[in-house]
């Protein structure tokens, strides 16, 4: 029996630094809510506002595979493996911390404010070797349909994470129906509205909503607003 549970916007964690405004899926520095901790192996779900000029000091990761992605503005990264990029709207960053890295993360711009979804997967593997990546996609694949963004180590194509993870990106047409099929048996979906509304699985999801769904095999969502999108984490249910 399909089992869910939906977060709703309103209901996330409020963190306001003024440099920083930023809203929490699951339990995130002074934010504790025992009841979301994780789904399955997300650990972090953090939707971030940095001013310009602004950012995320040097500090540590160890073991855990963080993927950035854009939605406005500009993001300036830095790290101790000699990794220099900026990434915006289009682009994804991973990186897999392993047995240790430290970085920097950046609002490149000095007049417009950067815009972004920080995601923090529990890995398969631990303490391997560190490694940094980020890839510009082709928004317009992504039109009417999930454009895949981030897949498994094991598959070596595009972006990749120690993890059984599929993450997916698509833009919608209102009224387009679209199906998904869960990728590995035992894991489930968490599907963030980024943009507009959708209805997934009978429920209805407004911008900034989300929905995780498990003991399932597919998943399906009519795009009921123009231009509606859609973040889609296809994950492990079970922590190693």
């Amino acid at each position: 029996m399909e089992n869910k549970v939906i977060h709703r916007a309103e209901n996330r964690g409020n963190a306001d630094h003024g440099w920083l405004k930023a809203k929490h899926s699951f339990s995130f520095a002074n934010y504790y809510n025992p009841n979301q901790m994780h789904f399955g192996v997300l650990r972090v779900l953090n939707d971030d506002h940095v001013e310009p000029g602004m950012g995320f000091g040097t500090h540590p990761h160890d073991n855990m595979e963080i993927i950035t992605i854009p939605l406005a503005g500009a993001l300036e990264h830095k790290d101790n493996m000699n990794n220099h990029g900026i990434i915006k709207y289009g682009d994804v960053q991973v990186m897999s911390a392993g047995s240790g890295v430290t970085h920097s993360e950046f609002n490149a711009s000095k007049t417009e404010a950067v815009k972004l979804f920080q995601i923090w997967l529990y890995p398969d593997k631990e303490n391997v070797n560190p490694r940094y990546d980020q890839l510009s996609l082709n928004i317009s694949d992504r039109k009417n349909k999930l454009q895949t963004i981030v897949s498994p180590d094991t598959e070596k194509s595009g972006l990749w994470i120690h993890q059984q993870a599929w993450l997916s990106m698509g833009n919608f047409e209102k009224d387009k129906n679209t199906s998904y099929k869960i990728k590995k048996e035992g894991n489930g979906v968490y599907a963030m509205v980024v943009k507009g509304e959708f209805e997934i699985n009978n429920n209805m999801l407004y911008e900034r909503d989300a929905i995780g769904l498990w003991n399932t095999s597919e998943i399906n969502f009519i795009a009921k607003t123009e231009g509606a999108e859609i973040l889609l984490l296809d994950i492990p249910m079970q922590l190693n």
